[in-house]
């Protein structure tokens, strides 16, 4: 490990094999945490390279626990965090409205690091239990249209990368890396991510993949469709810049504020999924889950999309796909 720390002290750049061994020593645990912290401390201060970034998601994906959801058309709603925007829990609640309107969603997720409340802690303060087994992943997919892997259950590699983040508390790679190695390997994935850099990166890994992918980024830092400005899109049908105009307008920052406590969050979460959040509220979950919706069926227009992402919220569809998904635990 210390001659992989004098190379990036050096301002030099890992092969994707160095980045592949080292991750996976640190899951070893043949790593102490001074040295894991350096390491992570690295990336907040310069750039990930493909290679780098393709190396550890490997390594990951390599350790991880797999589900086999095969026979499903599955997708993932995950942005990377580490926006510090501080937003609800936009994704989790449209991977709900997405259930909803008919999609099969495999969500993953973990507590909040770098935000006061990540997915895993909205869902699990209202009632959801972690688990890693199959058949039972299988019935909520099957019966609420959503199962949640929370990342720790799948990614035992990681606990010993756990307490030094968390210390930490900002973003690191590992932020980059969640939306990269859902154990589940759904054929669709919308995926919002906290730079154009990074956004570029993501492009290059999920092309070759062959699934169905929709990487977004706002234009002033958010990790999802905020309809606060412009977004671009990277997909395996181009690049594209969708404009709040195509939404319904724009909003403000102030509109997408989260809670502080988990408390606040999970009221606003389930206020919204009943009909009583304000207008904002529900364009920004309808244009993020609208989006997902195109990812599973490009044939559709985006106004369509948007018009059965409203009809799952407006109808209870939504707000049912929690509560059988709850009731199922």
């Amino acid at each position: 490990m210390k001659k992989i720390l004098n190379k990036l002290f050096e301002h030099q750049r890992l092969t994707r094999e160095e980045a592949y061994e080292t991750l996976t020593e640190i899951t070893r645990g043949e790593v102490n945490e001074a040295q894991i912290a350096a390491f992570l401390t690295v990336y907040l201060m310069r750039s990930i390279s493909v290679e780098e970034l393709d190396g550890f998601r490997q390594a990951l994906l390599d350790l991880c626990i797999r589900l086999d959801m095969s026979d499903f058309e599955t997708i993932d709603l995950c942005g990377t965090g580490g926006d510090g925007k501080n937003t609800f829990n936009i994704s989790t609640l449209s991977s709900f409205v997405v259930a909803g309107a008919g999609g099969k969603v495999v969500k993953h997720g973990n507590y909040g690091v770098s935000s006061v409340c990540g997915s895993s802690n909205v869902l699990e303060a209202m009632g959801y239990r972690f688990k890693n087994d199959e058949s039972a992943l299988r019935r909520e997919l099957e019966d609420a249209g959503i199962c949640f892997l929370h990342a720790p259950m799948f990614h035992p590699a990681l606990k010993n990368v756990g307490p030094v983040r968390r210390a930490l508390g900002v973003k690191t790679f590992f932020n980059m890396l969640g939306p990269l190695v859902n154990p589940a390997f759904p054929d669709c994935q919308l995926t919002g991510v906290f730079n154009l850099e990074l956004q570029r990166i993501y492009g290059y890994l999920l092309q070759p993949a062959g699934g169905r992918f929709i990487v977004v980024h706002t234009l002033g830092g958010y990790d999802e469709i905020s309809l606060t400005a412009p977004a671009k899109t990277v997909s395996n049908q181009g690049e594209k810049t969708l404009t709040p105009a195509d939404f319904g307008g724009a909003i403000t920052e102030a509109d997408l504020a989260g809670g502080s406590t988990v408390e606040a969050n999970v009221e606003l979460f389930t206020a919204i999924l009943e009909g009583k959040g304000t207008a904002e509220q529900k364009r920004v979950v309808a244009a993020n889950s609208a989006l997902a919706l195109q990812c599973i069926s490009p044939e559709k227009s985006l106004e369509v999309c948007i018009a059965e992402a409203n009809e799952s919220l407006e109808s209870g569809r939504a707000l049912g796909a929690l509560q059988k998904l709850i009731s199922l635990q």
